[in-house]
């Protein structure tokens, strides 16, 4: 069910979710937390399909705040409750471009009490998240530098003004690839790494953080590559005494695994959803410290020994 609010307010818009509630059996028990969508520049009905995606493993209510150009005074809204809000209720907030530049006021007196606030941005990474309207409210923030004209000069802005609380997608993307590296090296004899060399599509700022994640944890050297006709991460190869260890995932969905002394290995790892990735980020409301040394050390003097081709 959407409910339409055209030209209302905010005390309308409680109003109104009061009643939705009574009509359609609606409840807010069970809600874990309150996620709030800044869709400036972004598809907002994409976004909307996103959350609710991952809201049926994190019931919560959802509000996003999609500004217009019209009118300066005007605020539109609707609701969505039932089948078109998944496992949560939607308010959908479309204020001018000015109001939006308040979200905090606007978001405020349709938070639930007493659950963690968490906010995301799908599209218009902000410089400094934490220090947004929005932001200064969430316990935690989900940017996307995937989508970046600029990628790199985002992941350098992010890491220039990283709070305890954020995190990038581009990071969750490779969970699964972090994963599997760990096991791998555990069954090499000589766990030394000389070098790490990753491919994968150009600028993609997985790529990067994998990297310095890397760099970071085995104190090896980096080498990226990147391919135009490459979509994601393609391969990562890990140089140790002992023999190379290889992922490699030219079709974007089954990987070869490669070890020394053994035979490949077939393993599923297809690319993962925008869903996935933000529903993983919901399952922990407390900072992510591996994701923020990540970040800085590939923004601060240790990135001067990447290679990048």
């Amino acid at each position: 069910m959407i409910i339409d609010l055209p030209r209302t307010s905010i005390s309308e818009i409680n109003k109104r979710l009061v009643q939705s509630r009574k009509d359609f059996g609606v409840i807010t028990l069970g809600r874990v937390l309150t996620l709030v969508i800044d869709a400036t520049d972004a598809d907002v009905e994409d976004a909307i399909t996103t959350a609710n995606v991952a809201s049926r493993e994190h019931p919560c209510r959802i509000i996003v705040i999609a500004p217009h150009d019209g009118d300066e005074g005007t605020l539109d809204a609707e609701l969505r409750v039932g089948g078109d809000a998944g496992a949560s209720e939607v308010v959908v907030l479309r204020p001018s471009r000015v109001q939006a530049e308040h979200g905090d006021t606007l978001v405020m007196p349709l938070l639930l009490p007493d659950v963690p606030i968490v906010a995301w941005w799908p599209a218009a990474v902000p410089t400094d998240p934490g220090a947004s309207s929005i932001g200064r409210m969430a316990s935690r923030r989900i940017t996307d530098s995937k989508g970046e004209a600029d990628p790199v000069a985002v992941l350098r802005h992010l890491a220039e003004h990283y709070q305890a609380g954020d995190t990038d997608l581009a990071w969750t993307r490779v969970t699964r690839w972090r994963a599997l590296l760990a096991a791998a090296l555990e069954q090499v004899a000589d766990q030394r790494v000389t070098k790490a060399r990753l491919h994968g599509d150009t600028g993609s700022p997985s790529i990067l953080l994998l990297g310095a994640w890397l760099q970071g944890t085995l104190g090896c050297e980096f080498e990226a590559t990147y391919a135009d006709d490459v979509r994601g991460l393609q391969s990562i190869v890990l140089e140790t005494p002992s023999g190379d260890i290889g992922i490699a995932r030219p079709d974007g969905h089954n990987a070869t695994l490669t070890q020394p002394g053994q035979p490949e290995h077939t393993i599923a790892l297809p690319a993962r959803t925008l869903g996935d990735c933000l529903a993983e980020e919901l399952r922990r409301l407390d900072d992510d410290p591996v994701y923020g040394e990540a970040l800085r050390r590939w923004a601060g003097a240790d990135s001067a020994s990447v290679s990048i081709a």
